[in-house]
């Protein structure tokens, strides 16, 4: 009786520790998708199901609100200017609902966040190369456009980065800083931010990055002091110091296999809530997840391997927030796949669980 009481002790307890998310899918719907799906995902066993369903044209990033009641959401609207949309959200049942929206200050807008106070959103646009500052209102609601910087510039590659393309608008730990990876230009923009300006971004400093590059996504170190940066096109991840809003580089490692030899296209990129790892998705002919361990004294990554992600065109994914599970979004291939993490390796293993949704390209978790 007493080993019993103490395994169900150790059950109660671990279980304990466990914690039920909402998970926001942002999709492409020029297919199947209706546009954002909102699923509950326990993070104790890997599992998941579909609440809500919401109609949105490209929702093909989110950001969820540091309170949890409200998303906001990019429209891409192709050749006219794009949109961000704002819902409302209820914790108690799962439910979004429709709020209002805005322009979004140039041509397929791919990226949105917002500020820790929730007075701004802030807007990268990719095919027009600008960022947008918007504010919010006390009841979620989106203001109109603020400002707009125009980004001026292009780089080695004559396809691919014939003129600037804003790709991420990302806050610095202390958001006194911007920062705006733009693929087209080949540089890491960095802006000074004041929440209490009418026009919040402002004087910048920049990180010039290899020629035919192509920077994406960033993510800061657990320590706040260092930067990762992934490059779309040339498929690496470049390391930088982050000292008084400037970047200091001090690596630059590949996201592929030294005998890779099919396209490239890496476009995400996150590191486990412990610190210790760092992952990378890998597009094009690859459809990878590249792992790194990071130095705990000099924030350097080693390659450790690869996980193939069981699906085409890795755009997204999200680690949650206890580090047990991660979660990759695959476009092509309509489906979600859920890995779970050896916190002591950080090696991903299959758990053979996999949601379907049509062209899903982002992943956002909310404590339920």
């Amino acid at each position: 009786m007493k080993l019993i009481f103490i395994l169900s002790l150790t059950l109660f307890v671990n279980q304990s520790f466990s914690q039920d998310y909402y998970l926001f899918v942002g999709t492409y719907t020029k297919g199947a998708s209706l546009g954002i799906y909102v699923y509950k995902f326990n993070a104790s066993n890997g599992d998941a199901q579909v609440i809500d369903s919401i109609a949105s044209k490209n929702p093909s990033y989110l950001a969820i609100s540091p309170t949890g009641k409200y998303v906001y959401a990019v429209n891409e609207n192709g050749s006219v200017e794009g949109e961000v949309s704002a819902y409302t959200f209820d914790k108690a049942n799962g439910k979004l609902t429709f709020l209002n929206k805005q322009l979004s200050g140039g041509l397929d807008p791919c990226y949105v966040a917002e500020s820790k106070n929730s007075k701004w959103l802030m807007v990268a646009n990719y095919s027009s190369g600008t960022v947008s500052a918007l504010p919010l209102n006390v009841d979620g609601s989106i203001g109109a456009i603020a400002q707009v910087i125009q980004h001026e510039g292009k780089s080695a590659d004559t396809i691919r980065q014939e003129k600037a393309h804003a790709h991420s608008a990302i806050f610095s730990p202390d958001e006194h800083y911007l920062l705006c990876a733009d693929l087209g230009m080949d540089k890491e923009m960095i802006y000074k931010f004041n929440t209490s300006a009418e026009q919040p971004l402002g004087t910048k400093d920049s990180a010039v990055i290899t020629p035919g590059s192509g920077p994406r996504h960033i993510v800061f170190s657990q320590k706040k002091s260092d930067v990762y940066i992934i490059e779309e096109l040339s498929g690496t991840v470049d390391a930088f110091h982050f000292i008084n809003g400037k970047l200091k580089p001090f690596q630059r490692i590949s996201a592929h296999p030294d005998d890779f030899k099919g396209q490239k296209g890496s476009a995400d990129i996150h590191i486990t809530p412990n610190g210790k790892f760092l992952y990378a998705s890998n597009r094009g002919d690859a459809n990878s997840l590249a792992i790194y361990s990071i130095d705990p004294v000099t924030g350097k990554l080693k390659l450790k391997g690869f996980q193939d992600v069981l699906g085409k065109h890795p755009r997204n994914f999200v680690i949650d927030p206890e580090g047990k599970f991660l979660l990759v979004a695959n476009r092509d291939t309509d489906n979600v796949v859920i890995f779970s993490i050896n916190q002591q390796t950080g090696m991903l293993k299959e758990t053979g669980k996999q949601l379907q949704i049509p062209n899903p390209v982002c992943l956002k978790l909310l404590k339920k």
